[in-house]
Parts: C-alpha cells; structure tokens; sequence
C-alpha cells in the first residue's frame, strides 16, 4: 500500500536532520520572541491538531527559555513558615508558550499547539490561533464552537491539549 505524503512527513520529522535544524535554530534565537509564520512548518501535525490552509488560521512561533521551573524566594517581609521555595511549577513549557501567545495576540483564540525543537538556552513552539470573529470561522461546521462565548480563553483556562496533559487528565 502506498504512503501518503503527512505518512511521510511523520517519518521525517521523527528523525529530522540536526544541521538544517540547528541553522534554523540560530535564526529563530535572532527573530523576535513571537513570530507570525505563514504556513506551518510541521503540517502534518498542524493538521492533525485541527490547522486548515484557510482565513482565520494563524500560526505563530514562540521562543521560551528554558530552565526557571523552580519558584523564586520571596524578598519581602514574611513569616519563616511562608518563605519555603521547595515547590516547581506544575505547568509545562508548552502550555506556557500558549498562555504568552494568547497574551500577545488578545482576539484571537488558541487552538493548539506543538514542539519544534530545543537547543541549550530556548524551546520552540508553533502555536495554532483561530479568529473567532471571521465569518469563515462561524461558517465552518467543524470550527464554529470556538465562535460561542463559552469558549473564549482557552489557553488560560487550562483546556488545550498540553494545558490538560499538565493538568493530569491525559
């Protein structure tokens, strides 16, 4: 049977080659911290996670530093009992490059998002917006539940996929 072309870009991704990524890597670390990208550069896993080529999507790559997972002591007056600083944040690097996304971009509403890689000092992440607001986005029958107001600010509300794995529900 043969292979369809997102089969293959699963398997080149699964594998991809470290001296194209490290290039685009020391370019990304130069852009700014969000970037407004015109396609995607993993399709198939946007697509997977609900991207179409079509008005209202948008893509955006965030740049997070890493490490810093670790509460800071507290430089005010406080009681001893209130100063220990044992306990991480339980959030994950993705669902924090989604929150600052939809900090960033105010109308528009976190759809998902995804890894595109890590050196020494940041991650990367591609976030998927949709604008609610687009009448191709309210005339979309797949798409149009994002639209109601039950839906507004996902990514704060701990309901995209990587805010539920962190969450403990997957």
């Amino acid at each position: 049977m043969a292979k369809g072309l997102y089969h293959h870009l699963r398997q080149a991704w699964k594998k991809p080659d470290k001296k194209i990524l490290r290039e685009r890597m020391i370019e990304w670390r130069a852009s700014p911290v969000f970037t407004k990208v015109e396609k995607p550069l993993r399709l198939d896993k946007a697509r997977a996670l609900g991207y179409k080529a079509k008005k209202g999507f948008i893509v955006v790559r965030v740049r997070l530093l890493r490490g810093g997972h670790r509460r800071s002591r507290p430089n005010k007056g406080r009681r001893s009992k209130r100063l220990h600083t044992r306990k991480n944040l339980k959030m994950n690097y993705q669902w924090i490059a989604e929150q600052r996304a939809a900090r960033k971009y105010r109308n528009l509403e976190v759809l998902n998002s995804y890894p595109l890689g890590k050196d020494g000092v940041h991650y990367f992440y591609e976030v998927i917006f949709v604008d609610p607001e687009r009448p191709e986005i309210k005339n979309d029958k797949k798409m149009k539940w994002i639209s109601k107001p039950g839906n507004m600010e996902r990514a704060f509300r701990g309901l995209t996929s990587a805010a539920k794995k962190s969450r403990g529900l997957r």
